[in-house]
Formats: structure tokens, sequence, C-alpha cells
């Protein structure tokens, strides 16, 4: 069992990459499934072989590279998500104003009737109906 432990020693393992490759794979070939297209079953192994040859690789600087390249990809795409997420989970107990100087996203409290909103960030005060 030693001699498994040693082949994996200095690989690189999983990083958001790879688990993106995963999903990946598995929804192109969910979808050809259901489909029923064999192409795009077999076009789903590619990135799951891509995914292994990254777990795999010892070079960890250029493994390291791609993986920063994704995530500047996918961190803005992630965070919209995320905030809209929230947003929609805010929903029933606070209304989303905007402000008319800065366009920066307030929050209040829903079922207050016509309040005055004050922007933290550039100071401008405005009515809105909650």
């Amino acid at each position: 069992m030693n001699w498994l432990r040693n082949s994996f020693a200095g690989r690189h393992g999983t990083d958001a990459l790879s688990v993106a490759l995963m999903i990946l794979f598995l929804l192109l070939s969910f979808l050809g499934q259901l489909l029923r297209w064999p192409i795009l079953v077999l076009l789903a192994y590619l990135p799951l072989i891509l995914c292994f040859y990254r777990m795999l690789s010892r070079n960890h600087e250029k493994r390291w590279r791609e993986n920063e390249a994704f995530l500047g990809f996918w961190r803005p795409i992630g965070h919209w998500c995320s905030v809209r997420f929230h947003r929609a989970q805010d929903n029933k107990t606070h209304r989303f104003f905007h402000c008319p100087q800065c366009k920066q996203t307030l929050r209040v409290p829903r079922g207050k009737g016509k309040i005055e909103i004050h922007c933290p960030k550039c100071g401008t005060t405005f009515v809105k109906k909650t």
C-alpha cells in the first residue's frame, strides 16, 4: 500500500478548476443521455480527462496559474449569483433601491410607508415608499 501513497506524492490534486471540469463532465453526460446524443456523451469525456490530467500533474506552478486564470473568470460570476441569491432571500423583508446620485444599492425594511433614505456612500437623501 506504500507504493500507492508514494505514486501520488507530489501530485497537484484538486482545485476549483478541476471541480468545475468534473461538474461540466457530469452536466454534458447527463444532457447527452437525456437528449440521446451519443456524440455529446463522448465529448463529455474531454473535461474528465483534462480534470484527471490536472489532478495527477506534478507541475504545480502551471496548474496554479491555470486555476488563477479560471478564478479570475469565475469570481465575478459567482459574486453576481451570490448577490442575487441573498437579495432573493431578503425580498420578503426588505426593499432595494438605487441612490440617484451614486447608484449605490441600498436595502431598507419593507412596510414602513414613505421614508427618507440616506445614502451612506455619498450622503444623498431621497424619499421612497417601502
